[in-house]
C-alpha cells in the first residue's frame, strides 16, 4: 500500500530513523479526545512530508480531576454534587533529523496549532565532547595570538594591579573603613552617633612603672599611675 493510499485511509505514514537519536519530545494534551486525535495525526503527516523519522503519538496515562461541591444554599445544602475532568495526552518523537528541519516542523505546528490542544516541546540538540570538532578548536590559538601582540600591555597593567595581601589589608584597615562609611550611622537619622563616638577613646602612655592608661577628655590626658 503507497503513501497516498494510508493517507487516504487515515494510516499515520512513518519514516524508520536510522541511529535512533532523539532530537525533540512533543507532548499534546487536551480535554478532548477527538481534538487531541486530529491534531496527532496531523503532526505526524507534517514529519512525514518534511522528512522527519517520528515516532508516535504514544498514549500516555491520562489525568482525572476529581472535586465535590454541594448543590447550593438554603434547601440542596446538604445534597452534594461531583465535577470530573479528564486530561488525555500524546507523545510525538522526532529522531536522527537535522536541527533545522526539526525547528521548522516544530514552528508549522505552533502556527497551525488545533483548537482546545496544548504543546510541550523539549528540543535536544548533540555536539561532540571533543575541541577538536566543536567551535573551540581554535580557542587556545586565538589565546597565544592575544597573548603575543598584547603582552606587554599585559605586563604592565599587571604591575599595577594590587595584591591579594594588599586588598586584604585595606578591608581590615581603619582609615580605609572610615572612608567607606564604615563607621556612618547604620539607621538613616542623621544625628544618630557613629561608631568612632560610642566608645570612650582610651590611651595608653608610658611611665617609669611601665604602661599606663589615660582617659581624653576634652583634649586633656590624665595619666594613672
Amino acid at each position: 500500500m503507497g503513501a497516498r493510499e494510508k493517507f487516504a485511509r487515515g494510516a499515520a505514514v512513518r519514516l524508520s530513523p536510522g541511529k535512533e537519536r532523539l532530537d525533540i519530545n512533543v507532548q499534546l494534551r487536551s480535554y478532548s479526545l477527538r481534538n487531541l486525535e486530529v491534531y496527532a495525526d496531523f503532526a505526524m503527516r507534517a514529519a512525514y512530508y518534511l522528512g522527519l523519522p517520528a515516532k508516535g503519538p504514544v498514549p500516555l496515562p491520562k489525568r482525572i480531576e476529581r472535586w465535590t461541591t454541594i448543590r447550593g444554599n438554603f434547601v440542596h445544602k446538604k445534597s452534594q454534587e461531583n465535577f470530573e475532568r479528564v486530561t488525555y495526552k500524546r507523545l510525538v518523537q522526532i529522531q536522527d533529523s537535522d536541527s533545522h528541519v526539526v525547528g521548522l516542523w516544530l514552528a508549522y505546528l505552533k502556527k497551525n496549532q488545533y483548537y482546545g490542544v496544548g504543546m510541550k516541546a523539549n528540543v535536544f540538540q548533540h555536539s561532540s565532547l571533543e575541541m577538536e570538532d566543536g567551535p573551540e578548536a581554535d580557542l587556545e590559538a586565538e589565546t597565544a595570538q592575544i597573548e603575543a601582540a598584547l603582552g606587554k600591555q599585559l605586563s604592565m597593567l599587571e604591575s599595577q594591579l594590587e595584591r591579594p595581601e594588599e586588598v586584604e589589608g585595606k578591608l581590615v584597615d581603619e582609615p580605609f573603613k572610615a572612608a567607606w562609611g564604615a563607621y556612618g550611622p547604620m539607621g538613616g537619622a542623621g544625628g544618630a552617633p557613629g561608631a568612632e563616638k560610642r566608645y570612650q577613646p582610651v590611651k595608653v602612655v608610658e611611665s617609669e612603672r611601665g604602661f599606663a592608661k589615660g582617659k581624653e577628655r576634652s583634649g586633656e590626658t590624665s595619666e594613672t599611675s
